[in-house]
């Protein structure tokens, strides 16, 4: 750590610190990350967090955060990473009445998705989306804090005690051991009405009352709406209460069809019935954003890593670097 000035604290969260700070050697502004709450005694132990191992695979994706280096001192870890100014829920909260352009959520969304797509497509997913994790600079927007991030297939089941409340999916609430990146795509859900509201669309004080929340909107499952999720109901002896519903555009009146129909499908009941990442930027709430242009084989991108020896037998410094392959 010592070729970077440490600036001043800039997040928390449960397992680390976040600090701006800047490179001595290129005078580049960044964020690092002090993992809290444990000692690192190895770098095998660093190189295969979760977090690490996934941002290596995706860093070099335009709106995914990228990782700058990794680096073991003391037996305390440090995960360096570019610098965004700020994040999507500060924004939210600095907006006051102010609501969001669709021109501007849409913009997001679909550079969200577009991470989102690419993540899902290498067998990832992401377990904790909520605006506090999305960071945005200059109007580009990325996603950020891996630490929930898991393999599709890397073996079921999987933690139950992840993502914040608001935005977790109902599977996950009622302790299916078997969900599925739809998980993601119904946190996006809630927060794409949240960035046209201001406001957290299922605000729930506990579980149930989060549940109730999400009844009150979308409705009570039913046998054909989600006959699963009765089961996995039954299995923990939860009631759910009995609640018609409303229309999106109560909550959303001065919101596009195209944008409420495309909420309404991402808070589906059923994770089945959820449209994947790539299926969502074929919707028509994102027909005015194609411009992007498909890579050719050639130039996929990719990142790599290399291990830079160190005569300090403390110090252990990955670098992580674009790539082409």
């Amino acid at each position: 750590m010592e070729k970077y000035w440490v600036i001043q604290k800039v997040g928390e969260g449960t397992f680390g610190s976040v600090w701006s700070a800047i490179n001595k050697q290129t005078g580049e502004v960044v964020a690092v990350k002090q993992m809290k709450n444990k000692k690192y005694h190895s770098w095998e132990e660093c190189i295969n967090l979760s977090e690490v191992k996934s941002l290596i695979k995706m860093s070099s994706h335009p709106n995914i955060v990228k990782l700058r280096e990794v680096i073991r001192e003391h037996d305390i870890l440090y995960l360096v990473f570019e610098y965004m100014e700020c994040n999507l829920h500060q924004l939210i909260r600095k907006r006051g009445r102010r609501v969001f352009s669709e021109d501007e959520v849409r913009n997001w969304c679909f550079q969200v998705f577009h991470a989102l797509a690419y993540m899902h497509q290498r067998g990832y997913f992401h377990r904790d989306l909520k605006p506090a994790n999305l960071l945005v600079s200059n109007n580009v927007i990325k996603l950020a804090d891996f630490g929930s991030a898991r393999k599709i297939n890397s073996g079921q089941p999987f933690t139950q005690n992840i993502t914040t409340p608001w935005y977790r999916a109902p599977e996950v609430m009622l302790k299916s051991p078997t969900y599925t990146s739809a998980i993601d795509m119904w946190a996006m859900g809630a927060i794409m009405a949240e960035l046209f509201t201001l406001r957290p669309l299922f605000p729930g004080l506990n579980g149930a009352d989060q549940m109730y929340k999400i009844c009150s909107v979308i409705g009570t499952p039913t046998d054909n709406s989600w006959p699963h999720g009765l089961r996995l109901a039954r299995g923990m002896n939860y009631q759910f209460p009995y609640l018609p519903g409303v229309h999106m555009s109560i909550f959303m009146p001065s919101v596009s069809d195209d944008a409420t129909s495309l909420i309404r499908s991402l808070c589906s009941w059923d994770p089945f019935k959820r449209p994947t990442a790539a299926q969502v930027l074929q919707h028509p709430f994102f027909h005015k954003c194609y411009y992007v242009i498909p890579p050719s084989p050639r130039t996929t991108p990719a990142a790599y890593c290399q291990q830079n020896t160190n005569t300090n037998k403390n110090t252990a410094v990955i670098g992580i670097q674009a790539g082409i392959c």
